[in-house]
Order: C-alpha cells, then structure tokens, then sequence
C-alpha cells in the first residue's frame, strides 16, 4: 500500500504554475538522466563510494553537508543554492557563483562542481509540463502557453544580464550568456536543515509519472556505473513508455530539435551540439548554437536516399534517433578490420536489420598492396575514417562532411565539425560533370564526390552499386563552398598528362583517329596479363621474341618513356565476351584493313589481354560509343617480362577519352551501363591525399612574408611523424622558402619547403591537449583514452622542436569537453589590421603519413630508367575525406564561390593563437592516459573505472608502418589470371588455326 502524502509543511516552496519535471543530465563519469518534480526540495551530492545521490527532502535539513546543492523546484522555476568556498565553488555556466546566494536555472543552464581534478555537475535538459493530464485540447494548450511563458521570462533575465554586464560582448562570448538569476532569484534559507527520508516516504499516488521510473533513475545516480552511450540512447522521455502518456504529458519540446532544420551555405563549418551546451531538445535552431543530427536530416520524411561514411557506427541508435523510416534505402559504409581485409566481396557487405530491409552494410576494400608483404592475411596499418553523409532529395542533395562517427557520444559529449550544403537539382541530368577536373573554370566538387563513393561501393551489387553515380548527376554542385580533399588506400602513381593517341578500341574494328585534349577524361593504371605464357611456349617462343623486338625497336618513346600499343576486341572468344586483346605494332606501317580480320600477326604480335576485372567494364563503354580507350607501355618493361629477366606484370596505362556518343549518353544510358560506368570512375586516377591538397592550393602563390598562423589540431598524430613528413605536408599545402641560396634552381627541390627548412624552422603548429587538460575534463580520461592518440616516442622524438602547443576549446562553454576535431588553417594578413585571407580544412584527416600519405622512395639499387618509368609513388593506408575552403587573396578568387568566403567567419573550435606548451606540459600520450587511469584506480578503490576500450575511436596503432620501397609495388600474375589467360590464349590459338585452313 502507498504511503500517504505527508502535509504539506509552511516553508516548503509553494506551487506557483503548473506540475511538472525537471529533466537533469548529470555530467560526469556517469551522465544519468534525473528526473524532479516541481514541487519539492531535493538535495544533490557526490560521495566517494557511491557516487551522485539524490534524495527528496520533506522539511528543512536539521543537518546538511557542505558539499551538497540544495535544488528546490516551484513550478516551472528551478533554483539552487550551495556552500563551497574556494576553488571547489560551482559555476553556472563557467561562471562561478558565491555560496549562500540562490540561483535560478533556466534550460539549457550547467552547473558545474570542480573536485579532485574531475568536472562534476548537471545540464537542465527541459520541463515537462504535467499539468491538467487528460484535460483534453485545453490543457495541452495551456502546458504550451506555460512553456512559452517559461521561456520568455528565462529570455528576459538573460538579456538584463546582458546589459547590466560591464563588457557585454565579453560575457557573450564567455558565459554562453550566462542565465543567473539575480536578488529576485528568491533567497532558501539554509539555517535550519533536515533530516533526509527514507525512500517509502516517497511522494506516488499523486505523480502520473511510473514511479518505478523515477526510483530506476533515483538509483540509476547512487554510484551505479553507467554507460554513456546507453544512457544517451535512451533519451529524456520522461513520461514512462507509454506512447499516449507521452503524448499528453510532453510540452512540445521533446521532438523539438527533430522539427527544426538547419542552413548553410558552405563557406563555413558548425560544430555539433553538445549536451549541456544548449540543450537535445533546445528549440533554438542557429547552427552557431551547434548542430544535431536530426537537424541535418530534417525533414527525414522527404528523404530519398541516404548514403553514410564512418569509422565507427551504432546503427540502431541512428535508426531511433534520427527516426529513420523502416522503408527508406541506407547504404552506410563502415570499418571493421576482418571484413574489409576479407578477399571475399560477399563478406564486404551484409543486411543485417530486418525491421530496416533496405539498409545495406558496406565495408570497402583494403588492397592487397599495402598489407605487410603484400599478403592480404598478414593485413596492414589501414583505416576506413571518413566521415561523410550523403541526403538525396527530389529537390535537392544535401552533402555533410564532420569528423563525427555514427555514434551518440560523439555527437553528444564530444566536440566534432560539422559542415554541410545543400545542392540543387538540375533541369536535365549532366555526365560530363563526374569527369571535370580541379584545374577546369567549373567546379571539380561533383567528380570527386562520385569519385570516393564509387571508390567504396565498386563491389557492391547492382542497383545499389551504381546508384549514386547516376543520382549526383542529376543535381548541380557548381556553387560548392568549397573543395573536398580524399584519400583512398593503395600505392599511387600521379595522374600522367594527356599524351596523344593515334588507335582507340572499338567493337567492330580498330579506330584510327588522333585525340583532342579537350575530349581528354583521365586515365587508368593498369597490367598486360598473359604476357609469360605466350612467350614461354616453346614451340613459336623464340620467332615470337624475335617479332616483339623487332616492333618494340622501332616503337617511339615519348618524353614520358612510354610507346603505344594498340586495344582490339576480341569478339570470337566465347571464354570472355569482353575480352580486350593487347597488341605491339610499327604503328606507321601498321594497316586497319590487315587487321580488321580475325589474324593479326600480319602487322602486330599480341602481347597479352587486359585483366578481367578492367575488360568487363573498359569492353561495354567502349561498344556503346560512351568513351574511346588507347593504351601505352613501358617497352623495356615489357621486353625483359617476355624474355623471363622479371616475372612481374606489364604496367599498361589506359588513357580515356569521350566517345562519338558521350554527349548522347543522358539518351543513350541504361540500366546495364552503370556498373561499367562505376568501375570506370573508381578506377580513374585522381590526386588524392598530400597530392590532392597540393593541386587545391597550388593555384595560388601565398605571400609567404604575410603568414600569420599555420596550425594543425588533430585528434591522432602518426607514430612515424618526422621533419621530413611535416616538410611534404606544408609544402603541398603552399609552404615555399623566402630565399633558398644552398640549392640551385636545377635541383629537384629548389624552391620547395625541405626537412632542412623544417629543422630550421618548423613551419606548423601541432594541437594536441596536454594530460592535465584531459585530466580536468567532465570525464577525466575516459572518454579520451582511444579518442586520443600521440604515442609516447613521437613526443620524445618532436618535443625539443616546440610545435607541440595546447589544445584549448572554444567556446568558453566547451572547456572540459573533449576534442575530436581535425582542422588546419594557414592565415596571412596584408597589413596590421588590414585583409585577412588563406584557407581552412576540416574533416577526418589526422595529422599522419597514413591518412594523407607516405611518398615512397626509389630502389636503392634502381636504375634512371626503372625510376622514370615508375615515377613518384604515394602510400595512403586509409579512406579519409575533408573539406577545404579558400579564402584568396585580393583579386585572386578562381571561382565566384569563393568570393563571399571570409576567413574572418570560420569560427575555430580552438584558442588562436594557441599557447605553446610550458617545459613542464605532457602530451596526453597514451603512456600518460594509462598512468592517469592508474592513478584514478588508486584514488578510487571502492568505485570501479571502466577502463575498457570499447571507444568511440580506435585508431590501428602505427608502430607498425614499415618502409616501402618502390621495388616492393610490383605485382606477379594470381592463379586465376593465369587461369583466364590460359583459357583465352587456348581459344585464340584455335581460332587462328581454323582461319589458316
């Protein structure tokens, strides 16, 4: 039987205004959610052993600890009152506030306690107007005028806070606008304290609340470890399970952030919203106060299509806290390690959720070539990182890069990025947007978007695969704001400039026909397979040599030391309806009609065959007139395969080009030729990582004397960071000496930013929160011991070049939140207070040889030959995507976009200029969070920390990177190639013969 209400006691708070809760989020090591009615006394502290205990008072305290918070809730009015003195005083807000004087709370206030070197405290999350239930339409109607009343007067304090403020921008900036309330706050007097009750005292009969409920979350705060993310995925719902209870006890702003969308044009980037700073469910929708998730996919009825990338994901979390429709088509592509290492594609891809049929998980490959010893079982220091949504809209496309993961604590408790634009549709769909490049009047933004995603759904099945490539045709990406930077994982050569062709393949016969550069679309790096076979066979081996000599002999070299070969379709081959044969021939004696019939060794000997996996899609395109294909080889290369001296594959070079029908394509398509168009647009090459970066920012000469800051803030740096990677680094992002008198101009490096230069004076700034910043943070280390990631010999080994500075957040609000952004900013100034102007990236990229890239250097034993004809390479283990946006100098501005740019509106997450670490700052290195962790264990014997690493971020550990030479890139024929080719070579042979006789 319930107790009965005890009387109503003469200096309780009386009621004034309508029932209702408090919705509290406690922050801290366990962020639970407590819920307060609004007619009580409660008294709110931290023990030692059992962490946050809340309990309810019924009369004044005959005896109170000092270190309890006194909260007492009247109506919609909730205050509080403390007695700490000194450094351990509270703060609403980040401002302190003196003991004995109450204050009152509006939504979104914090109040925060500093002990022990851990942040402890609440966030006022909402009130829940439980006033007049199942009064029908009338008190409902009256919970949303008592809502808004609420607001306003909370409104009204602030902005007389404001102007009572001696420096009101200052406390702007500060205080979050601050939201204390003043004398008329209403003074508790704290004299003559109380006893606390027994829980059987505890108020039910008249709480249309589940008491069970409350007393789960009452217990949930008495030292119960919790889960965050489980705790967060829950939400605040706060009127029990029922749908109908919640429905009439909810004063509207619950679901109020999924109501309110969110605008930006692109030339700047947002942070999240995080819990305390402007509250989940705060009605406010301007992206300066943060951005939600469900605000960037507001309205999800609308929604077409959703694409996601990320590293880590909760996708059931996403699913209900977004209130993704069951119906609606999700691709997220994700990391797990076995899976995207698995050679098997079926494996790279699963459908798991069968209340959300149409939402495919994807896991793109990681190629062999960069696993240790090129062995996909040994794997590799490889990471897919990006963070990447993509909205499709009958109307629009709405593309969203953050540094973000697809989980809760990253987007609640944890500081990320957030920029996002919205694209609209075209009148009529445009291919040759997929294919423009960076250097060209348009913008490059569609191609490379197509382009990373095609790079990680290639494998996937039609129709999914194809997908996007067809959709993002269909919506006009000219105004982008900025310029998306990627990385994708392999060894890769840079993009060869256009070289004239003279034969294109073709279905029917071979096309003599010389190539415009204007028709130029890119090219492919691929191999000649097939090639040991023809020429190991001893019957014709050696008159086959003789004749591949003596064509390759008078073959031309070009500058690039390449010759032509010639592409022929080989349609009489029932082993491989796509089989593209490849030829070497004196192309100036070298006859169409000789050819054109079924023996060619009348003026060419047949080298080997393009790869299956290139020739079922080079094959179609070619056939439908779409594109023209030609092809160019390393002679020496292939002479020495032929005569045994290597057992590597032929390097082929497949140069693209638009065909007869290219601008037919939009009427020509089908459903059959997407596949083949996304293969094609994976595979073409396209600058990527340190070399992408440097073919955004090359375009402009950046006065090198008008510099003002270069800074990186990342939450990952590189175990295998040296002078000589922050060296290519700043030098692909523009960095050039002023003068550089120990080199001469025909030295490859001169005028180039060098390791020498970085010695001598190290060009960027590096941001990485020191140990007793995270130490101090609202959870201590454990929300950072796997978000963070400096390994211990990387400080020993860059600490005496004094880049290392401080990682101090901003806003003010955000101090002790933890960091997951990865921005850089290179500034310059054209006169004291004059124009500011440079460029800003934001994105997934940490601060490492494997997100943006490792250049590989020559076999030391290489010849001038072999390294001209393999030429630069670079190793990027991860996928990774950012955003860069330009601010040019006066007059320099390439596109109209970035004429409304302003560096002077990218607001930084971090304190600019960032103060330099003291002699005696540490690193939070992963060696110092374990310490600390330790330490914590030691201080906290009865209360148990979670020290497991069940993180938002695990970043692979990079000790293992090895040193890769360019000898160790080249490939030797599988044995399902050597399998195709066999089964090819059987039936031209036997083709051939049945022509002869």
């Amino acid at each position: 039987m319930a107790a009965a209400p005890p009387p109503q006691q003469p200096d309780r708070p009386s009621t004034s205004g309508g029932l209702g809760y408090f919705h509290l989020r406690l922050v801290g090591p366990a962020p639970a959610l407590l819920l307060l009615r609004s007619d009580r006394l409660y008294s709110l502290s931290l023990s030692d052993s059992r962490g946050y205990r809340l309990r309810l008072l019924l009369a004044r305290p005959h005896r109170r600890s000092a270190r309890d918070l006194l909260l007492s809730t009247s109506g919609c009015a909730l205050r509080f009152t403390h007695r700490f003195y000194g450094a351990e005083a509270p703060s609403v807000n980040g401002r302190p506030f003196r003991a004995r004087i109450p204050a009152e709370l509006a939504v979104g206030d914090e109040v925060s306690v500093l002990r022990r070197g851990a942040r402890y405290g609440f966030v006022v999350e909402r009130f829940v107007s439980c006033e007049g239930v199942g009064s029908g339409a009338a008190a409902r109607a009256g919970s949303c005028v008592e809502g808004l009343v609420f607001r306003a007067e909370s409104l009204r304090k602030r902005l007389r806070a404001i102007s009572e403020s001696e420096d009101p921008l200052s406390f702007l900036r500060d205080s979050n606008c601050s939201r204390n309330g003043g004398p008329d706050a209403g003074e508790l007097c704290l004299d003559n304290p109380t006893n606390p009750v027994s829980k059987k005292y505890l108020l039910q009969d008249d709480c249309n609340l589940d008491q069970d409920k409350l007393e789960h979350h009452i217990d949930a705060a008495k030292g119960v470890d919790l889960d965050p993310d489980a705790e967060l995925c829950q939400g605040s719902k706060g009127c029990g399970d029922d749908s109908a209870e919640q429905a009439r006890c909810s004063n509207g702003n619950e679901e109020q952030h999924h109501i309110e969308g969110c605008h930006s044009d692109g030339s700047t980037f947002f942070l999240n919203r995080l819990v305390g700073i402007g509250s989940l469910s705060d009605t406010r929708a301007e992206p300066q106060n943060g951005v939600t998730l469900p605000q960037l996919l507001h309205p999800v009825e609308t929604l077409v299509r959703v694409f996601i990338a990320t590293f880590t994901s909760d996708i059931p979390w996403f699913l209900d806290y977004c209130k993704i429709p069951q119906h609606l088509p999700v691709t997220v592509a994700c990391h797990n390690k076995e899976r995207c290492w698995s050679a098997s594609s079926e494996n790279r891809m699963s459908a798991p959720f069968e209340s959300h049929p149409n939402l495919l998980l994807v896991y793109p490959r990681f190629p062999e070539e960069i696993a240790f010893g090129m062995d996909r079982k040994k794997q590799g220091v490889a990471c897919h990182h990006p963070k990447l949504i993509v909205l499709q809209r009958e109307n629009s496309m709405r593309v969203v890069v953050t540094s973000a993961n697809l989980v809760p604590r990253q987007w609640h408790l944890i500081t990320n990025t957030v920029w996002w634009q919205d694209f609209p549709r075209r009148t009529s769909v445009d291919y040759a947007a997929l294919f423009s490049a960076t250097d060209e009047q348009n913008s490059d933004f569609a191609a490379q978007l197509v382009s990373f995603i095609a790079s990680m759904v290639n494998e996937v099945p039609s129709p999914s695969q194809a997908y996007w490539i067809n959709e993002i045709a269909k919506y006009d990406f000219e105004g982008a704001g900025g310029y998306l930077i990627a990385s994708v994982p392999g060894i890769h050569a840079q993009s060869p400039p256009y070289l004239e062709s003279n034969y294109f393949l073709s279905a029917k016969h071979i096309i003599h026909a010389k190539s415009a550069n204007r028709m130029f679309v890119g090219s492919v790096q691929t191999s000649v397979v097939g090639l040991s076979h023809r020429f190991n066979m001893p019957s014709n081996a050696g008159s086959q040599l003789r004749a591949l000599s003596t064509f390759l002999g008078k073959c031309r070299e070009n500058m690039h030391g390449t010759t032509e070969v010639i592409l022929k379709r080989n349609t009489n081959i029932p082993a491989d309806a796509n089989a593209v044969s490849v030829l070497v021939a004196d192309l100036d004696k070298f006859s169409e009609e000789v050819n054109n019939d079924r023996c060619p060794q009348a003026g060419s000997v047949q080298l080997g065959f393009l790869p299956r996996e290139v020739a079922k899609w080079v094959a179609p395109l070619s056939d439908s007139g779409f594109f023209n294909f030609s092809g160019f080889i390393y002679p020496r290369e292939a002479l020495e395969a032929a005569f045994g001296v290597t057992n590597t594959k032929v390097q082929l070079l497949l140069y693209v080009s638009k065909g007869p029908e290219f601008s037919r394509i939009s009427e020509l398509i089908c459903d059959g030729h997407f596949p083949p168009l996304c293969s094609l647009i994976a595979s073409l090459k396209r600058c990527l990582g340190l070399w992408r970066l440097e073919e955004v920012l090359s375009n402009i000469k950046w006065p090198e004397t008008l510099e003002t800051d270069f800074i990186y803030s990342a939450s990952s740096i590189g175990t295998s960071i040296n002078p000589q990677f922050i060296a290519t680094f700043a030098s692909a992002a523009g960095k050039r000496p002023h003068q550089d008198f120990d080199s001469q101009e025909s030295d490859p490096e001169w005028g180039c930013w060098t390791a020498k230069h970085e010695l001598k004076k190290p060009s960027i700034s590096l941001l990485f929160p020191t140990i007793d910043r995270v130490k101090k943070g609202i959870c201590g280390i454990q929300l950072c011991r796997n978000l963070l990631s400096l390994p211990e010999k990387t400080w020993q080994r860059l600490r005496s070049t004094g880049i290392f500075h401080d990682a101090m957040p901003q806003p003010y609000a955000r101090i002790g939140y933890p960091m997951h952004v990865k921005v850089a900013q290179r500034c310059f100034k054209s006169r004291p207070g004059g124009h500011s102007f440079g460029w800003t990236y934001c994105g997934s990229h940490n601060f490492s040889p494997a997100a943006w890239g490792q250049l590989l250097s020559p076999p030391s034993k290489a010849n001038a030959t072999e390294v001209r004809a393999a030429g630069p390479r670079l190793h990027i283990c991860n996928y990774e995507l950012g955003i860069i946006l330009i601010s040019p100098p006066p007059g320099k501005s390439k596109h109209a976009s970035e004429s409304r740019h302003k560096i002077e509106n990218i607001s930084l997450p971090f304190v600019v200029p960032p103060p330099r670490y003291k002699w005696s700052d540490r690193p939070a290195t992963r060696l110092a969070m374990r310490e600390a962790a330790a330490e914590v264990c030691v201080q906290q014997s009865n209360n148990v920390v979670d020290l497991s690493d069940d993180t938002d971020e695990d970043v692979p550990d990079e000790d293992n990177e090895q040193e890769i030479e360019l000898s160790d890139c080249s490939h030797q024929e599988k044995e399902e190639e050597k399998i195709y080719v066999e089964a090819l070579w059987g039936q031209v042979d036997s083709s051939q013969s049945q022509d002869k006789d």
